[in-house]
């Protein structure tokens, strides 16, 4: 059996000019990078402005497992199997961070025979927007400790810098740290700390901003810290935004690449679900949207989190009305959340899988609550057994949900018709009623509420006193009418890890809360959520290599 990357490697791609020339790119409006990856002008955006938008479907899952899900392998094979049906689409994805990469999730490129190429150019350097944003991101913190040490004009409390620095790889050794050691030529000496770059509040920015204007005002409303008064000292005070956009002037523009079948699709930015709002950029949808009839996209992780968001965020700011979403369930999936531990998930176990059954019944809940009509797909691994996929159909038809067999992984485009032919029909039949959860007017605690209670199932939440105080301060700063992005664990619908399928009459604690002013959301952070994660015992890195004419290996 071939994996990942030697299937990958063995794709016949066409050159990004003929995948352009599909969908009316003039040759002006491309910049390649190389023969097989490309930017999309700005021009090109402006051009399309007044032409009608084609269909969004969002691809999002149950609660994920560390035994997989394969939602950007469902969300590309859907793609092609709409493709082989005839019709006109786009995939919409985000870029992978190199810190899962190396550690322990691995790529977002798809699998099998539903991937995104170049596989190992997307899930390594790509075109170089997550350096950018790492190095936009950083000239902030440069800057911020460069003012302190020329006299400290705005009377900036180093105690109170919410600020912290960033790089693309997980390495929890920088999570916490002292700079400016060493002497007064040196900086001032305070506390500080790595984030992982798409954790950063600059990659959130680029991918909500609508274009480089938008982007330059977003980047100036970033809260760096507080003086000793206790007011919000901004980025725009340092006079930063601007030579931070100049970085980022070439990763505002969306990626074209390919599928494994040719399929366009547009690969842009990285935010993560747990910790940001977990979508592809804005620019990269909206111009999907006016390439194509049918534009797939995908949220990270589970419905609680990335659809959530994606609902709440991004369709709030884009002004976005998805037709319809596709849930991604596996049987090894619901096996885990009925009680299986992962070492016994090969086992047939129809009676697990109804049992953990109720999760997917949560999430179907939560997305039909934002008016969208749903679809069920289930994803096919190998050791499936009939009886156990049956299972999961018959819980749909008593919900009164469609449901389909999907064996991309396999079978590629082939192997999604049945799904693609499904929600095609659903569109066609169903209209989408979608309303975000909540109204910008509601205060900031009662959004987190509705969240906590509503999607996750929570009977109460809990704020600590740091949290409840930080929630008066952001709204008599005005920040009160901004949605909520919840930062908890991706494992269950609580903020406990270990509590799997439907925990219900639990109280999810908010420990702390952050304004993230310039990106348009104030975060509250739940449970024990890190911005920098670590490597595994057995990092993904240690098996990537590369022959001496250039070959990659072990990258899956």
């Amino acid at each position: 059996m071939l994996s990942d990357i030697e299937i990958a490697q063995e794709a016949k791609m066409q050159l990004i000019t003929e995948v352009a020339d599909k969908l009316g790119i003039l040759p002006q409006e491309l910049e390649p990078y190389g023969h097989y990856k490309a930017k999309l002008s700005l021009d090109l955006i402006k051009r399309l402005e007044n032409r009608p938008d084609g269909k969004l479907i969002l691809v999002t899952a149950i609660t994920p497992t560390p035994a997989g899900e394969g939602k950007s392998t469902t969300t590309v094979g859907l793609a092609q199997g709409m493709a082989k049906n005839g019709q006109n689409v786009i995939v919409a994805l985000r870029e992978p961070s190199l810190g899962p990469c190396m550690g322990v999730k691995g790529g977002a490129a798809g699998g099998g025979y539903s991937q995104v190429v170049p596989m190992e150019d997307i899930n390594l350097h790509f075109t170089g927007d997550i350096h950018a944003v790492t190095t936009a991101h950083n000239l902030l913190s440069a800057m911020l400790d460069n003012h302190l040490q020329q006299g400290n004009k705005l009377n900036l409390d180093p105690r109170r810098i919410t600020w912290k620095r960033v790089m693309d790889m997980n390495d929890r050794a920088l999570r916490n740290i002292v700079i400016g050691l060493g002497g007064k030529a040196h900086g001032v000496p305070r506390e500080d700390g790595f984030d992982i770059s798409v954790a950063s509040e600059v990659m959130a920015i680029l991918c909500l901003a609508d274009g480089l204007a938008d982007l330059k005002d977003r980047l100036a409303r970033i809260v760096v810290g507080y003086t000793y008064a206790g007011e919000a000292v901004t980025c725009g005070m340092l006079n930063a935004q601007g030579a931070m956009a100049a970085l980022l002037k070439e990763a505002i523009k969306p990626n074209l690449v390919q599928t494994l079948e040719n399929v366009p699709a547009l690969i842009h930015g990285g935010p993560f679900a747990n910790i940001a709002h977990g979508c592809n950029s804005v620019m990269a949808t909206r111009t999907a949207l006016k390439l194509a009839d049918f534009v797939i996209t995908e949220a990270g992780f589970g419905a609680d989190l990335g659809a959530e968001k994606f609902f709440d965020i991004k369709c709030r700011y884009a002004g976005l009305k998805p037709a319809a979403a596709v849930i991604v369930a596996t049987v090894r999936a619901l096996k885990m959340h009925g009680g299986v531990p992962k070492t016994e998930l090969a086992a047939p176990n129809a009676e697990a899988v109804a049992k953990g059954i109720v999760n997917l019944e949560k999430h179907i809940e939560n997305v039909q609550g934002f008016g969208v009509p749903v679809v069920v797909a289930i994803n096919r691994f190998s050791q499936d057994t009939a009886e156990e996929m049956a299972v999961i159909s018959q819980a749909c038809e008593k919900l009164g949900v469609p449901v389909a067999l999907s064996d991309v992984f396999a079978r590629g485009g082939e192997g999604g018709r049945e799904l693609a032919e499904l929600v095609t029909q659903v569109m066609a039949t169903k209209e989408s009623c979608f309303k975000p959860l909540y109204e910008d007017e509601l205060p900031l605690a009662d959004k987190i509420r509705r969240v906590a209670c509503e999607i996750y199932g929570a009977k109460e939440v809990v704020f600590s006193k740091a949290a409840a105080a930080s929630l008066k301060t952001f709204t008599e700063m005005g920040f009160g009418n901004l949605p909520v992005c919840m930062a908890k664990t991706q494992y269950s619908f609580s903020d406990d890890a270990t509590l799997l399928g439907r925990p219900s009459g639990f109280t999810l604690t908010v420990r702390g809360v952050r304004v993230s002013a310039g990106a348009g959301f104030v975060v509250a952070l739940t449970g024990d959520i890190m911005t920098m994660p670590g490597l595994p015992k057995l990092p993904a890195a240690e098996k990537i290599d590369i022959d001496d004419a250039g070959r990659i290996s072990g990258l899956f």
